[in-house]
């Protein structure tokens, strides 16, 4: 086990944050995360945190995955205090960070996310990884699936899917798949491009537009400068800032206050 003290880390907030779809609370303080073929338990009680893997796990995944050499506190403090909303929207949020997730995973998930909601995400991607998954075993003895690789779609019909409940989106996840494995689009190519290129070839995904692209290339690529616009930001847009976000004031993280902006939104009630 691993015991570290942190501030401005919430498992609650990013488990709820539309980022990271197989993030699960087990209980009150106790969360469970898949990612690829990995298989964490995470315990929190207000800053201290418990991560149930050896130290070594911790440091050459868990760490970087949850991000958490990087300095929130940073990014709220440089908050344009005349801007009573995204203050109030940081506060709500401040436990939330961006996470570093698998590539491919992401490109399914965002493809799946179009015209869907988190519950039914969690419930597509569930049950692809249950049908096209490899069966894994936890350290605590359950059972879970590891995310399938594009090679496991690739040769699938393309409304195959659709017992998955992907709908229509069934095509875009095969036809994508069939994309990667034929080598017509690189993920490891995609892995070293800058956010303009990296986006720019993501479009060129099927199914892919710009609020897609923008999800996977902050999700999974990082690139912190992405701003996704969905409903939820586009009512903040129109009623916080007619003339647009001040994407110059946060240049090169304007994805975390986007983050800050989505979750006020769907939960500040």
């Amino acid at each position: 086990m691993v015991n570290i003290t942190k501030d401005n880390f919430s498992l609650e907030q990013i488990c709820k944050s539309g980022q990271c779809f197989r993030m699960f609370q087990e209980s009150d303080n106790l969360y469970s995360v898949i990612a690829g073929n990995r298989y964490l338990e995470v315990e929190q009680q207000g800053n201290q945190c418990i991560f149930h893997c050896d130290d070594s796990e911790f440091d050459d995944f868990w760490k970087k995955y949850f991000d958490l050499d990087n300095d929130y506190a940073g990014y709220i403090s440089r908050i344009d205090s005349a801007d009573e909303y995204l203050v109030k929207a940081a506060a709500f949020g401040s436990g939330i960070r961006i996470l570093h997730q698998d590539l491919w995973e992401m490109i399914v998930t965002f493809l799946i996310s179009q015209q869907n909601n988190i519950t039914r995400i969690r419930r597509c991607i569930n049950n692809i990884c249950e049908r096209y998954g490899e069966a894994q075993m936890t350290p605590q003895g359950k059972t879970f699936y590891s995310f399938p690789k594009p090679e496991s779609l690739s040769g699938l019909a393309e409304d195959a899917l659709m017992e998955c409940n992907l709908g229509y989106r069934s095509k875009y996840v095969v036809r994508t798949a069939g994309s990667i494995v034929s080598g017509d689009i690189s993920l490891d190519d995609l892995a070293n491009m800058s956010y303009p290129e990296a986006r720019t070839e993501l479009l060129k995904l099927y199914g892919v537009g710009g609020k897609v692209a923008d999800c996977i290339c902050l999700f999974a690529l990082h690139h912190l400068q992405a701003f996704p616009i969905d409903t939820h930001i586009n009512q903040a847009l129109n009623g916080h800032y007619q003339n647009g976000f001040p994407n110059d004031r946060y240049d090169g993280y304007q994805g975390v206050m986007q983050q800050y902006i989505f979750y006020y939104e769907l939960f500040n009630n």
